[in-house]
């Protein structure tokens, strides 16, 4: 019987706890923007190749340090492989005008032989050029996991962002 009371104190204490802090928590603001640049493709059978990658992106920030996004680019290199990405995003607090970023996260590769499943990681920066818009560098890379083979990737690439007011 205590063993009940204890656990249901500890239950409301947690429920306490967390409704005082979401009556605190800023509500979710949206990022919209795109990437454009260089990839670099090795392994795998394919070889290595380099070319141009762009594509378009979102993301939801929940605080101002944490996102979520997905983006969709498509790759010039050989098969001209279409990725789809999904990442967790941490802002490290800097400046006023200036946003560095880490992030990783997964990604789907559609290529000629199949879809394929990799693993993404990176980081870079973005630079406050006017109210609410981002441009900034932007490195990502990661290995892509084919049939009987690994590939990896790297893409160097500069980034705009717009924060949806």
């Amino acid at each position: 019987m205590t063993k009940r009371i204890f656990v249901s104190m500890i239950l409301i204490a947690v429920l306490l706890v967390a409704v005082s802090g979401v009556s605190q928590a800023q509500a979710p603001k949206w990022v919209i923007g795109g990437n454009m640049l260089l990839v670099i493709g090795t392994g795998g059978g394919f070889g290595t190749s380099a070319g141009f990658t762009f594509g378009p992106m979102a993301e939801v920030v929940f605080n101002r340090q944490l996102a979520i996004g997905t983006e969709f680019n498509i790759h010039t290199t050989a098969n001209t492989p279409i990725e789809w990405a999904t990442y967790f995003k941490y802002y490290i607090p800097g400046g006023p005008r200036l946003k560095p970023y880490v992030d990783g996260g997964l990604a789907l590769l559609f290529v000629t032989s199949g879809p394929y499943f990799g693993i993404r990681f990176g980081g870079g920066v973005g630079f406050l050029v006017s109210k609410n818009i981002w441009i900034g560098p932007d490195l990502q890379l990661g290995p892509v996991f084919a049939t009987g083979a690994t590939l990896f990737f790297i893409m160097i690439r500069g980034g705009f962002r717009y924060d949806l007011p």
